[in-house]
């Protein structure tokens, strides 16, 4: 894959790199107990009571919103770009989607449970995920309002001047789908609260790969592209000196009649 040229940094004895380094971990210290409160402010944030009474598909047949929890109380719901017709789940979903199956058993220790739910229909999904890999639970929630509840999905309609409502704000989105996480909170009496979602690039922490890039000399190296992912592939589509086109903008995958039109099956 193409990438920037080296960096060029003054080169320095030991004593003056330690020096260099002890300064800015008082930034990194910092940075850190920053976080560390804003995660507490976080827990602080009132709640909603969810009214609807959302099913959806999943590979044991149809499940309520309750059963996603698998007798836990929190819920931690990844809402994973892959539309009705796609040929394939959104690389940049897909980049996400390589890092949650490690990490489900630590989060089950946590009286957490995990899911992904996408709006393609499920065997649309489950041939996605045998493609990559993926163990974790994937439910549909075709035919349902969560996905434009949860302003992850957007209708024609709900478009206003080439806008839609995305990341509590009014944007210009490029796709029919949009990536997000939403978490719930189920009480002894089966209640169940919506307690944050999160949008865009909050949902940069999840990505353990830009937390390693973020170490490296170069960092993630995305500086000058157009779409920030642009790099991004499929892990079965990475090629060996593999060129990023830096002016390509966000674009969703084909959908399977477009394919279809190209191949002349249509």
């Amino acid at each position: 894959m193409a990438t920037s040229a080296a960096p060029s940094k003054k080169v320095v004895s030991h004593n003056e790199w330690l020096a260099a380094r002890t300064a800015f971990l008082k930034k990194e210290k910092e940075f850190t107990r920053l976080r560390d409160e804003m995660s507490r402010q976080r827990r602080e944030l009132p709640w909603e009571k969810v009214d609807k009474n959302y099913v959806f598909d999943g590979s044991n047949g149809k499940v309520k919103l309750a059963d996603l929890f698998e007798n836990r109380s929190q819920l931690i719901v990844y809402h994973f770009m892959l539309g009705p017709n796609w040929v394939e789940g959104c690389p940049s979903c897909s980049f996400l989607g390589d890092h949650f199956d490690g990490a489900i058993p630590h989060l089950n220790a946590r009286d957490v449970t995990f899911a992904v739910i996408s709006r393609a229909p499920l065997s649309q999904i489950q041939a996605f995920q045998k493609r990559m890999g993926w163990k974790f639970n994937w439910f549909s929630a075709n035919g349902t309002d969560f996905n434009f509840d949860y302003q992850v999905s957007f209708r024609p309609e709900d478009r206003v001047d080439g806008k839609v409502a995305y990341n509590y704000s009014t944007t210009n989105f490029p796709s029919e789908e949009g990536p997000g996480a939403s978490v719930f909170y189920k009480d002894n009496s089966g209640d169940i609260f919506h307690t944050y979602s999160t949008y865009g690039r909050g949902l940069d922490i999840f990505l353990g790969a830009y937390n390693f890039l973020d170490i490296a000399p170069k960092g993630r190296d995305e500086e000058g592209l157009a779409h920030t992912m642009a790099w991004v592939r499929h892990h079965d589509k990475y090629q060996k000196n593999q060129i990023v086109d830096a002016k390509a903008q966000y674009a969703e995958p084909a959908k399977v009649h477009d394919c279809c039109k190209k191949e002349g099956l249509a």
